[in-house]
């Protein structure tokens, strides 16, 4: 049986087949996708694909990464002091990386600024620590964005979400900005709560970077004149530490006395 095109005295002949093929690729618009898995097979990864699989594998890591951490007690390293085995810029690269990772797990952010300070000082320490705040930032924003938000999006049904979805998803890069400098949001809510919306990586990543700054050299100053609390360096810190928390507990009460109000 012919497929292609043949030829008989200079005149094209077209097989029926090859019609009904060149048929169905011009109705498409395109090449012909190939058919979807069916049977067993198709059953098991429609639901290993599905948003809600994707979602329960995101708690599943995010729990084994918090069981890890409480294991291990990554905070020893305040006491015991880092590996002598490493040291200089490379200790602080392995550092950065420890870092983002423990965020990831949830560790507390001013732990790992405190040791971040006390084991490399205050420039070294600091580069380190914002290095690692957008790693573990970057990687709890990719990892909402593949295996959350297709599942939790549909959830956006109150008012309140809706209007925080919306600000993130137009005003992704001056509203990451504010979360980060605003000392009452914690960060990995608004890590996920940025990969749910429709902000794009590259601003959240630099208003993550640009917004950590203040806070995150508070406490690496801090950490590094831990042994000298009198001097100037350590009470501007601290004083750093305190206003803005101050701050941030004043304008919420405010607020949530409006709403009483209301």
């Amino acid at each position: 049986m012919l497929d292609a095109t043949t030829r008989s005295g200079g005149t094209a002949t077209v097989t029926p087949r090859t019609a009904a093929t060149k048929l169905a690729v011009a109705t498409a618009g395109g090449p012909v996708p190939p058919a979807a898995p069916t049977g067993f097979a198709g059953r098991v990864s429609r639901v290993l694909l599905s948003p809600w699989s994707r979602l329960s594998l995101l708690v599943a890591l995010l729990a084994s990464a918090a069981t890890t951490v409480v294991l291990f007690q990554p905070q020893r390293l305040l006491t015991d002091g880092w590996p002598p085995q490493l040291g200089g810029a490379a200790a602080a690269v392995a550092y950065a990386v420890a870092y983002g990772l423990c965020t990831v797990a949830f560790v507390p952010r001013p732990l790992l600024n405190l040791a971040a300070g006390a084991l490399f000082g205050s420039q070294l320490g600091l580069a380190s620590a914002l290095a690692g705040t957008v790693l573990g930032a970057g990687i709890a924003f990719c990892l909402g964005r593949v295996l959350g938000q297709e599942a939790l999006r549909p959830l956006l049904r109150g008012k309140w979400l809706k209007a925080a979805d919306g600000q993130l998803s137009r005003h992704g890069f001056r509203s990451m900005l504010a979360a980060r400098l605003f000392p009452g949001v914690p960060f990995a809510a608004a890590n996920y709560c940025a990969a749910v919306s429709r902000m794009g990586l590259l601003p959240f990543l630099l208003a993550t970077g640009l917004g950590s700054i203040p806070n995150t050299a508070a406490y690496v100053v801090a950490g590094a004149r831990a042994s000298t609390p009198t001097s100037p360096a350590f009470l501007i810190a601290l004083a750093c530490i305190a206003l803005p928390g101050l701050a941030g507990a004043l304008v919420a009460w405010r607020k949530r006395h409006r709403l009483r109000g209301h």
